[in-house]
Protein backbone atom coordinates (compact mmCIF):
# COMPACT_ATOMS: atom_id res chain seq x y z
CA UNK A 1 0.00 0.00 0.00
CA UNK A 2 3.00 2.35 0.07
CA UNK A 3 2.60 4.83 -2.78
CA UNK A 4 5.54 7.25 -2.95
CA UNK A 5 4.25 8.67 -6.23
CA UNK A 6 1.40 10.29 -4.28
CA UNK A 7 3.90 12.27 -2.18
CA UNK A 8 5.57 14.26 -4.97
CA UNK A 9 4.94 15.25 -8.59
CA UNK A 10 5.79 11.87 -10.12
CA UNK A 11 5.35 11.81 -13.90
CA UNK A 12 5.13 8.22 -15.13
CA UNK A 13 8.13 7.26 -12.99
CA UNK A 14 8.91 3.55 -12.59
CA UNK A 15 8.33 2.40 -9.03
CA UNK A 16 12.04 2.07 -8.19
CA UNK A 17 12.57 5.72 -9.14
CA UNK A 18 9.65 6.75 -6.95
CA UNK A 19 11.34 4.83 -4.12
CA UNK A 20 14.63 6.53 -4.97
CA UNK A 21 13.13 9.98 -4.52
CA UNK A 22 11.63 8.98 -1.18
CA UNK A 23 14.61 6.98 0.10
CA UNK A 24 17.32 9.48 -0.88
CA UNK A 25 15.25 12.32 0.61
CA UNK A 26 15.00 10.34 3.84
CA UNK A 27 18.79 9.90 3.98
CA UNK A 28 19.39 13.63 3.46
CA UNK A 29 16.82 14.68 6.05
CA UNK A 30 18.38 12.25 8.54
CA UNK A 31 21.78 13.95 8.13
CA UNK A 32 20.60 16.77 10.38
CA UNK A 33 22.35 19.38 8.25
CA UNK A 34 21.52 21.25 5.08
CA UNK A 35 23.01 19.89 1.86
CA UNK A 36 23.89 23.42 0.76
CA UNK A 37 26.33 23.58 3.69
CA UNK A 38 28.09 20.46 2.43
CA UNK A 39 28.12 21.75 -1.13
CA UNK A 40 29.70 25.02 0.02
CA UNK A 41 32.49 23.15 1.83
CA UNK A 42 33.29 20.48 -0.74
CA UNK A 43 34.25 21.13 -4.38
CA UNK A 44 31.82 19.68 -6.90
CA UNK A 45 34.30 17.14 -8.28
CA UNK A 46 34.81 15.71 -4.77
CA UNK A 47 31.17 14.62 -4.35
CA UNK A 48 30.03 11.34 -5.89
CA UNK A 49 26.75 9.44 -6.19
CA UNK A 50 26.64 5.68 -6.77
CA UNK A 51 23.19 4.09 -6.90
CA UNK A 52 21.24 1.78 -9.16
CA UNK A 53 18.90 -1.15 -9.72
CA UNK A 54 20.48 -4.42 -10.81
CA UNK A 55 17.31 -5.55 -12.60
CA UNK A 56 16.74 -2.16 -14.20
CA UNK A 57 13.15 -0.82 -14.10
CA UNK A 58 10.91 -3.64 -15.26
CA UNK A 59 7.46 -2.30 -14.38
CA UNK A 60 5.20 -0.75 -17.02
CA UNK A 61 6.70 2.76 -16.78
CA UNK A 62 10.14 1.31 -17.58
CA UNK A 63 11.41 -1.58 -19.66
CA UNK A 64 8.35 -3.67 -18.80
CA UNK A 65 6.10 -1.29 -20.71
CA UNK A 66 8.69 -0.89 -23.46
CA UNK A 67 8.39 -4.62 -24.17
CA UNK A 68 4.66 -4.98 -23.49
CA UNK A 69 3.14 -1.91 -25.13
CA UNK A 70 2.94 -3.09 -28.75
CA UNK A 71 1.61 -6.49 -27.66
CA UNK A 72 -1.13 -4.70 -25.69
CA UNK A 73 -2.03 -2.46 -28.62
CA UNK A 74 -0.53 0.60 -26.94
CA UNK A 75 2.11 3.14 -27.91
CA UNK A 76 5.62 3.01 -26.47
CA UNK A 77 6.13 6.26 -24.59
CA UNK A 78 9.09 8.61 -24.76
CA UNK A 79 9.94 7.85 -21.12
CA UNK A 80 9.96 4.06 -20.92
CA UNK A 81 13.37 3.61 -22.54
CA UNK A 82 15.42 6.26 -20.68
CA UNK A 83 13.72 5.70 -17.31
CA UNK A 84 14.40 1.97 -17.55
CA UNK A 85 18.19 2.22 -17.29
CA UNK A 86 19.82 0.60 -14.26
CA UNK A 87 21.78 3.70 -13.24
CA UNK A 88 18.69 5.94 -13.34
CA UNK A 89 18.42 6.12 -9.50
CA UNK A 90 21.79 7.93 -9.44
CA UNK A 91 20.63 10.16 -12.29
CA UNK A 92 17.46 11.11 -10.41
CA UNK A 93 19.45 11.93 -7.27
CA UNK A 94 21.76 14.19 -9.26
CA UNK A 95 19.05 15.90 -11.30
CA UNK A 96 16.15 16.27 -8.87
CA UNK A 97 17.52 15.98 -5.32
CA UNK A 98 21.15 17.09 -4.96
CA UNK A 99 21.96 19.06 -8.09
CA UNK A 100 25.18 17.04 -8.10
CA UNK A 101 27.69 17.67 -10.90
CA UNK A 102 30.37 15.32 -9.56
CA UNK A 103 31.13 11.68 -10.26
CA UNK A 104 28.10 9.42 -10.72
CA UNK A 105 26.94 6.00 -11.88
CA UNK A 106 26.39 2.48 -10.64
CA UNK A 107 28.10 -0.90 -10.62
CA UNK A 108 25.86 -3.89 -11.20
CA UNK A 109 26.62 -7.19 -9.50
CA UNK A 110 23.25 -8.90 -9.11
CA UNK A 111 22.50 -9.38 -5.40
CA UNK A 112 25.87 -7.87 -4.44
CA UNK A 113 25.28 -4.61 -6.32
CA UNK A 114 25.12 -2.39 -3.23
CA UNK A 115 28.48 -3.72 -2.04
CA UNK A 116 29.95 -2.93 -5.47
CA UNK A 117 28.77 0.68 -5.21
CA UNK A 118 29.95 0.91 -1.61
CA UNK A 119 33.41 -0.29 -2.62
CA UNK A 120 33.63 2.37 -5.34
CA UNK A 121 32.71 5.08 -2.83
CA UNK A 122 35.18 3.80 -0.23
CA UNK A 123 37.98 3.67 -2.80
CA UNK A 124 37.19 7.25 -3.88
CA UNK A 125 37.39 8.53 -0.32
CA UNK A 126 40.47 6.47 0.59
CA UNK A 127 42.32 7.78 -2.47
CA UNK A 128 41.57 11.39 -1.53
CA UNK A 129 39.79 12.22 -4.80
CA UNK A 130 36.40 12.52 -3.06
CA UNK A 131 35.17 13.68 0.34
CA UNK A 132 31.44 12.90 0.18
CA UNK A 133 29.62 9.91 -1.29
CA UNK A 134 25.93 9.12 -1.50
CA UNK A 135 25.60 5.36 -1.95
CA UNK A 136 22.48 3.30 -2.40
CA UNK A 137 20.52 0.65 -4.19
CA UNK A 138 16.87 0.40 -5.16
CA UNK A 139 14.94 -2.61 -6.34
CA UNK A 140 11.24 -3.01 -7.16
CA UNK A 141 11.03 -6.58 -8.48
CA UNK A 142 7.40 -7.36 -7.59
CA UNK A 143 6.09 -7.82 -11.13
CA UNK A 144 4.41 -10.97 -12.51
CA UNK A 145 7.20 -11.61 -14.99
CA UNK A 146 10.03 -11.40 -12.42
CA UNK A 147 8.16 -13.56 -9.92
CA UNK A 148 7.46 -16.18 -12.57
CA UNK A 149 11.09 -16.15 -13.71
CA UNK A 150 12.42 -16.73 -10.19
CA UNK A 151 9.76 -19.39 -9.59
CA UNK A 152 10.85 -21.23 -12.76
CA UNK A 153 14.39 -21.24 -11.37
CA UNK A 154 13.01 -22.97 -8.25
CA UNK A 155 14.36 -20.02 -6.27
CA UNK A 156 11.12 -18.86 -4.60
CA UNK A 157 9.13 -20.38 -1.79
CA UNK A 158 5.64 -21.21 -3.10
CA UNK A 159 2.40 -22.31 -1.47
CA UNK A 160 2.74 -25.99 -2.30
CA UNK A 161 6.35 -26.18 -1.08
CA UNK A 162 5.53 -24.37 2.17
CA UNK A 163 2.58 -26.68 2.84
CA UNK A 164 4.78 -29.71 2.24
CA UNK A 165 7.50 -28.28 4.49
CA UNK A 166 5.05 -27.84 7.36
CA UNK A 167 2.98 -30.98 6.76
CA UNK A 168 4.28 -32.51 9.99
CA UNK A 169 2.69 -29.59 11.86
CA UNK A 170 -0.73 -30.34 10.43
CA UNK A 171 -1.00 -26.93 8.73
CA UNK A 172 -3.43 -26.75 5.82
CA UNK A 173 -2.40 -23.25 4.72
CA UNK A 174 1.08 -21.83 4.05
CA UNK A 175 2.68 -20.00 6.95
CA UNK A 176 3.58 -16.85 5.01
CA UNK A 177 5.19 -15.10 7.96
CA UNK A 178 7.72 -17.94 8.09
CA UNK A 179 8.20 -18.31 4.35
CA UNK A 180 11.85 -17.19 4.56
CA UNK A 181 13.83 -19.51 6.85
CA UNK A 182 17.58 -18.93 6.47
CA UNK A 183 19.75 -21.90 7.47
CA UNK A 184 16.72 -23.98 8.45
CA UNK A 185 14.75 -26.51 6.45
CA UNK A 186 13.63 -24.18 3.67
CA UNK A 187 12.37 -24.14 0.11
CA UNK A 188 13.28 -20.75 -1.37
CA UNK A 189 13.37 -17.02 -0.81
CA UNK A 190 10.75 -14.28 -0.73
CA UNK A 191 11.10 -11.29 -3.06
CA UNK A 192 11.02 -7.81 -1.57
CA UNK A 193 11.14 -4.14 -2.51
CA UNK A 194 13.68 -1.86 -0.87
CA UNK A 195 15.41 1.50 -1.24
CA UNK A 196 18.38 2.23 1.03
CA UNK A 197 20.84 5.12 0.96
CA UNK A 198 23.80 6.07 3.12
CA UNK A 199 25.98 9.18 3.13
CA UNK A 200 29.73 8.77 3.61
CA UNK A 201 32.12 11.59 4.65
CA UNK A 202 35.87 11.48 4.89
CA UNK A 203 37.02 11.64 8.51
CA UNK A 204 38.14 15.29 8.46
CA UNK A 205 34.83 16.53 7.04
CA UNK A 206 32.82 14.46 9.53
CA UNK A 207 34.75 16.04 12.40
CA UNK A 208 34.53 19.56 10.96
CA UNK A 209 30.76 19.50 10.38
CA UNK A 210 29.80 17.63 13.54
CA UNK A 211 28.24 14.80 11.53
CA UNK A 212 26.37 11.96 13.21
CA UNK A 213 28.79 9.03 13.33
CA UNK A 214 26.91 5.75 12.99
CA UNK A 215 29.99 3.71 12.10
CA UNK A 216 32.62 3.43 9.39
CA UNK A 217 33.34 1.21 6.39
CA UNK A 218 36.70 -0.44 6.90
CA UNK A 219 36.82 -2.05 3.45
CA UNK A 220 34.81 -3.99 0.86
CA UNK A 221 36.13 -7.00 -1.03
CA UNK A 222 34.92 -8.41 -4.35
CA UNK A 223 35.88 -11.71 -5.97
CA UNK A 224 34.45 -13.66 -8.90
CA UNK A 225 33.99 -17.44 -8.88
CA UNK A 226 36.33 -18.36 -11.70
CA UNK A 227 35.25 -21.22 -13.94
CA UNK A 228 31.69 -22.39 -13.35
CA UNK A 229 29.16 -24.94 -14.54
CA UNK A 230 25.84 -23.19 -13.85
CA UNK A 231 26.13 -19.40 -14.01
CA UNK A 232 23.57 -19.10 -11.20
CA UNK A 233 25.30 -21.48 -8.77
CA UNK A 234 27.63 -20.35 -5.94
CA UNK A 235 31.37 -20.85 -6.24
CA UNK A 236 34.73 -20.25 -4.64
CA UNK A 237 34.77 -16.44 -4.78
CA UNK A 238 32.79 -15.95 -1.58
CA UNK A 239 35.43 -17.86 0.40
CA UNK A 240 37.91 -15.22 -0.72
CA UNK A 241 35.73 -12.21 0.11
CA UNK A 242 34.75 -13.41 3.59
CA UNK A 243 38.33 -14.37 4.45
CA UNK A 244 39.66 -11.01 3.21
CA UNK A 245 37.02 -9.07 5.16
CA UNK A 246 37.88 -11.00 8.32
CA UNK A 247 41.59 -10.37 7.71
CA UNK A 248 40.95 -6.64 7.17
CA UNK A 249 39.00 -6.49 10.43
CA UNK A 250 41.81 -8.25 12.26
CA UNK A 251 44.38 -5.90 10.72
CA UNK A 252 42.61 -2.83 12.16
CA UNK A 253 41.26 -4.17 15.45
CA UNK A 254 43.45 -7.14 16.32
CA UNK A 255 42.82 -10.86 16.59
CA UNK A 256 41.05 -10.80 19.95
CA UNK A 257 38.52 -8.22 18.77
CA UNK A 258 37.70 -10.25 15.65
CA UNK A 259 37.33 -13.42 17.70
CA UNK A 260 35.27 -11.99 20.56
CA UNK A 261 33.57 -8.77 19.43
CA UNK A 262 32.43 -9.21 15.83
CA UNK A 263 29.36 -10.73 14.20
CA UNK A 264 28.18 -11.73 10.73
CA UNK A 265 25.25 -10.51 8.66
CA UNK A 266 24.70 -13.46 6.34
CA UNK A 267 23.30 -13.23 2.85
CA UNK A 268 20.92 -15.93 4.09
CA UNK A 269 18.47 -16.23 1.22
CA UNK A 270 16.52 -19.25 2.53
CA UNK A 271 17.37 -21.62 -0.31
CA UNK A 272 18.74 -25.11 0.37
CA UNK A 273 21.82 -24.33 -1.71
CA UNK A 274 22.57 -21.13 0.17
CA UNK A 275 22.27 -22.66 3.63
CA UNK A 276 24.84 -25.31 2.73
CA UNK A 277 27.37 -23.16 0.87
CA UNK A 278 27.29 -20.00 2.96
CA UNK A 279 27.44 -21.80 6.30
CA UNK A 280 30.42 -23.82 5.01
CA UNK A 281 32.22 -20.59 4.10
CA UNK A 282 31.60 -18.97 7.48
CA UNK A 283 32.63 -22.13 9.31
CA UNK A 284 35.88 -22.52 7.40
CA UNK A 285 36.81 -18.85 7.91
CA UNK A 286 35.87 -18.97 11.60
CA UNK A 287 38.00 -22.05 12.19
CA UNK A 288 40.94 -20.48 10.36
CA UNK A 289 40.82 -17.26 12.40
CA UNK A 290 40.30 -19.04 15.71
CA UNK A 291 36.71 -17.87 16.17
CA UNK A 292 34.83 -20.33 18.38
CA UNK A 293 31.28 -18.91 18.34
CA UNK A 294 30.82 -16.33 15.57
CA UNK A 295 27.30 -14.85 15.88
CA UNK A 296 25.39 -15.14 12.59
CA UNK A 297 22.26 -13.10 11.79
CA UNK A 298 20.11 -13.25 8.65
CA UNK A 299 17.78 -10.31 8.14
CA UNK A 300 16.01 -11.66 5.08
CA UNK A 301 13.91 -13.63 7.55
CA UNK A 302 12.21 -10.27 8.21
CA UNK A 303 12.72 -8.28 5.04
CA UNK A 304 12.80 -10.81 2.22
CA UNK A 305 15.28 -10.62 -0.65
CA UNK A 306 15.53 -7.19 -2.27
CA UNK A 307 18.17 -8.35 -4.81
CA UNK A 308 20.49 -5.35 -5.48
CA UNK A 309 19.46 -3.71 -2.22
CA UNK A 310 19.94 -6.70 0.08
CA UNK A 311 23.45 -5.64 1.14
CA UNK A 312 22.17 -2.17 1.93
CA UNK A 313 19.42 -3.70 4.06
CA UNK A 314 22.16 -5.49 6.00
CA UNK A 315 24.23 -2.35 6.46
CA UNK A 316 21.38 -0.18 7.72
CA UNK A 317 20.12 -2.90 10.08
CA UNK A 318 23.66 -3.37 11.41
CA UNK A 319 23.82 0.31 12.30
CA UNK A 320 20.61 -0.33 14.22
CA UNK A 321 22.35 -3.01 16.29
CA UNK A 322 24.79 -0.40 17.55
CA UNK A 323 21.94 2.04 18.10
CA UNK A 324 19.60 -0.27 20.04
CA UNK A 325 21.76 -3.09 21.41
CA UNK A 326 19.86 -6.00 19.83
CA UNK A 327 21.00 -8.37 17.10
CA UNK A 328 17.75 -9.64 15.53
CA UNK A 329 17.40 -13.40 15.73
CA UNK A 330 16.40 -15.66 12.85
CA UNK A 331 12.99 -16.23 14.42
CA UNK A 332 11.46 -17.90 11.36
CA UNK A 333 13.95 -20.76 11.66
CA UNK A 334 12.97 -23.06 14.50
CA UNK A 335 16.03 -25.26 14.15
CA UNK A 336 19.01 -25.52 11.84
CA UNK A 337 18.91 -27.90 8.91
CA UNK A 338 21.09 -30.98 9.26
CA UNK A 339 23.30 -29.99 6.32
CA UNK A 340 24.25 -26.59 7.80
CA UNK A 341 27.88 -26.27 8.93
CA UNK A 342 28.08 -25.13 12.55
CA UNK A 343 31.73 -25.41 13.59
CA UNK A 344 32.88 -22.06 14.96
CA UNK A 345 29.45 -20.50 14.41
CA UNK A 346 26.60 -19.34 16.64
CA UNK A 347 23.43 -19.00 14.57
CA UNK A 348 21.15 -16.59 16.41
CA UNK A 349 17.73 -18.24 16.37
CA UNK A 350 16.57 -15.83 19.09
CA UNK A 351 17.13 -12.10 19.57
CA UNK A 352 20.49 -11.39 21.22
CA UNK A 353 20.72 -8.38 23.50
CA UNK A 354 24.25 -6.97 23.39
CA UNK A 355 26.20 -4.08 24.82
CA UNK A 356 26.80 -1.87 21.75
CA UNK A 357 30.16 -0.90 23.23
CA UNK A 358 31.17 -4.57 23.21
CA UNK A 359 30.58 -5.12 19.47
CA UNK A 360 33.49 -3.68 17.51
CA UNK A 361 32.72 -4.82 13.97
CA UNK A 362 30.40 -6.63 11.62
CA UNK A 363 31.00 -8.68 8.48
CA UNK A 364 28.32 -8.09 5.80
CA UNK A 365 28.18 -10.82 3.19
CA UNK A 366 26.56 -10.72 -0.27
CA UNK A 367 26.37 -13.33 -3.02
CA UNK A 368 24.86 -12.83 -6.45
CA UNK A 369 24.05 -14.82 -9.59
CA UNK A 370 26.94 -14.98 -12.03
CA UNK A 371 29.65 -15.24 -9.39
CA UNK A 372 29.23 -11.77 -7.89
CA UNK A 373 30.61 -12.08 -4.37
CA UNK A 374 31.25 -9.17 -2.02
CA UNK A 375 31.89 -8.84 1.71
CA UNK A 376 32.23 -5.64 3.74
CA UNK A 377 33.98 -4.99 7.03
CA UNK A 378 32.06 -2.44 9.11
CA UNK A 379 33.39 -0.71 12.24
CA UNK A 380 31.25 0.36 15.19
CA UNK A 381 30.64 4.03 16.08
CA UNK A 382 32.67 3.58 19.29
CA UNK A 383 35.65 2.23 17.36
CA UNK A 384 35.23 4.97 14.75
CA UNK A 385 35.27 7.77 17.33
CA UNK A 386 38.32 6.25 19.00
CA UNK A 387 40.14 6.20 15.65
CA UNK A 388 39.09 9.80 14.92
CA UNK A 389 40.45 10.95 18.26
CA UNK A 390 43.74 9.16 17.55
CA UNK A 391 44.09 10.95 14.20
CA UNK A 392 42.63 14.39 14.97
CA UNK A 393 43.18 14.75 18.73
CA UNK A 394 40.95 15.23 21.74
CA UNK A 395 40.43 18.94 21.10
CA UNK A 396 39.07 18.31 17.61
CA UNK A 397 36.74 15.60 18.93
CA UNK A 398 35.56 18.02 21.57
CA UNK A 399 34.69 20.52 18.84
CA UNK A 400 32.99 17.74 16.87
CA UNK A 401 30.84 16.89 19.87
CA UNK A 402 29.86 20.54 20.31
CA UNK A 403 28.85 20.89 16.64
CA UNK A 404 27.12 17.52 16.74
CA UNK A 405 24.64 18.65 19.40
CA UNK A 406 22.74 20.73 16.84
CA UNK A 407 23.05 18.08 14.15
CA UNK A 408 21.87 15.28 16.44
CA UNK A 409 18.92 17.37 17.64
CA UNK A 410 17.83 18.01 14.04
CA UNK A 411 18.14 14.30 13.21
CA UNK A 412 16.12 13.32 16.28
CA UNK A 413 13.39 15.81 15.40
CA UNK A 414 13.20 14.34 11.92
CA UNK A 415 12.95 10.80 13.31
CA UNK A 416 10.05 11.91 15.49
CA UNK A 417 8.33 13.39 12.46
CA UNK A 418 8.74 10.08 10.59
CA UNK A 419 6.95 8.29 13.42
CA UNK A 420 3.81 10.32 12.82
CA UNK A 421 3.59 11.06 9.11
CA UNK A 422 5.12 10.52 5.68
CA UNK A 423 7.89 12.91 4.75
CA UNK A 424 7.61 15.31 1.84
CA UNK A 425 10.27 14.06 -0.58
CA UNK A 426 12.86 16.43 -2.04
CA UNK A 427 12.06 16.80 -5.72
CA UNK A 428 13.50 19.82 -7.56
CA UNK A 429 12.04 19.50 -11.04
CA UNK A 430 13.21 22.26 -13.42
CA UNK A 431 14.85 23.97 -10.45
CA UNK A 432 17.90 26.24 -10.63
CA UNK A 433 19.12 24.62 -13.88
CA UNK A 434 22.69 25.61 -14.77
CA UNK A 435 24.11 26.36 -18.20
CA UNK A 436 27.31 27.78 -19.67
CA UNK A 437 26.52 31.30 -18.48
CA UNK A 438 26.91 30.12 -14.88
CA UNK A 439 30.56 29.18 -15.43
CA UNK A 440 33.62 31.29 -14.72
CA UNK A 441 36.94 29.91 -15.96
CA UNK A 442 40.44 30.95 -15.00
CA UNK A 443 43.86 29.35 -15.39
CA UNK A 444 43.69 27.79 -11.93
CA UNK A 445 40.04 26.97 -11.33
CA UNK A 446 36.51 26.64 -12.62
CA UNK A 447 33.70 28.33 -10.72
CA UNK A 448 30.11 27.18 -11.09
CA UNK A 449 27.55 29.40 -9.46
CA UNK A 450 26.41 27.92 -6.15
CA UNK A 451 29.25 25.37 -5.91
CA UNK A 452 32.73 25.35 -4.42
CA UNK A 453 35.42 26.02 -7.04
CA UNK A 454 36.88 23.16 -9.07
CA UNK A 455 40.68 23.02 -9.19
CA UNK A 456 42.17 23.07 -12.70
CA UNK A 457 45.82 23.37 -11.62
CA UNK A 458 46.49 19.63 -11.76
CA UNK A 459 49.74 17.76 -11.30
CA UNK A 460 51.02 15.44 -14.01
CA UNK A 461 50.62 11.90 -12.63
CA UNK A 462 53.00 10.62 -15.29
CA UNK A 463 55.85 13.05 -14.61
CA UNK A 464 58.41 10.24 -14.46
CA UNK A 465 57.43 9.22 -18.02
CA UNK A 466 58.00 12.58 -19.70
Amino acid sequence: GFQPDKLYAARSHPRALQMTVYGASDALYALGMNWDLIRSKVPAEQICVYAGSSMNQLDYNGYGGLLQARLLGRKITSKQLPLGFGEMPADFINAYILGNVGNSGTSLGACASFHYNLRQAVRDIQSGTHRVAVVGSVEAPLTPEIIEAFANMNALADDASLRALDAHLGLSEPDYRRACRPFGNNVGFTLAESAQFVVLFDDALAVELGANIHGAVNDVFINADGFKKSIASPGVGNYLTVARAAAATRAVLGEESLQQRSFVQAHGTSTPQNRVTESAIFSKVADHFGIEAWPVAALKSYLGHSIACSGADQLVMTLGVWQHGVIPGILTTGELAEDVSTSGLDFLLEHREVDPLAIDSAILNAKGFGGNNATASLLSPTVTRRMLEKRHGKAALGQWQKHNETVAAASAAYQQQCSHTHITPIYHYDHDVRDGTDLELSAAELKLRGYAAVDLDLDNPYGDMR
